[in-house]
């Protein structure tokens, strides 16, 4: 193993635990199983491909080792908190609780969905994955990230108030 490769994965923590945090309900099970997937990441190193993206891999590590670890139960989605600890000298009071209280209700929504279609999300919406790179990483078609991709923005955007406006009915003026 390459010090290369160890320092790809350090660089990818931050976004592995944003795609931990869309599997699992609280911030201690993302960061476990952010750990796990770096784990067998590390120890099955010879598994990856040269050339290929070492981030769908270690996301696809991660999400069958959240499969294996929950395939018996489904759990009740916790809406995480956001972190009030960080002072916030200068900034306006009223812009920064609008602003969380809107990530909340995004959080919540988000928290909502079906777990393929949050995982799609966050893969292609979140980190810039395209469409046959997040069915890579998942192991499904890519008809399928595109139609749970389709259906997750719908369902957002109706949870957020989010609709766009009717299309003009036949003989309405636009």
């Amino acid at each position: 193993m390459t010090d290369d490769v160890r320092q790809q994965i350090i660089e990818l923590l931050p976004r592995l635990r944003a795609f931990a945090r869309s599997l699992a309900p609280g911030w201690d099970q993302a960061d476990d199983l952010v750990q796990l997937t770096v784990e067998k990441g590390l120890r099955n190193l010879s598994g990856f491909t040269e050339g290929t993206r070492l981030d769908s891999w270690l996301f696809r590590i991660m999400r069958n080792a959240w499969i294996d670890q929950h395939r018996a139960r489904r759990d009740a989605v916790e809406i995480g908190q956001v972190d009030m600890a960080q002072q916030l000298v200068g900034e306006d009071g009223r812009r920064v609780t609008e602003a969380r209280l809107e990530l909340v209700r995004v959080r919540r929504a988000m928290d909502a969905l079906p777990q393929e279609q949050r995982e799609v999300l966050m893969l292609v919406c979140v980190e810039g994955l395209r469409y046959r790179e997040a069915a890579d990483a998942l192991d499904i078609p890519v008809g399928t990230v595109m139609s749970r991709l389709a259906r997750a923005r719908a369902t957002l955007a109706s949870e957020l108030g989010m609709q766009p406006e009717t299309a003009p009915k036949k003989g309405e003026a636009r």
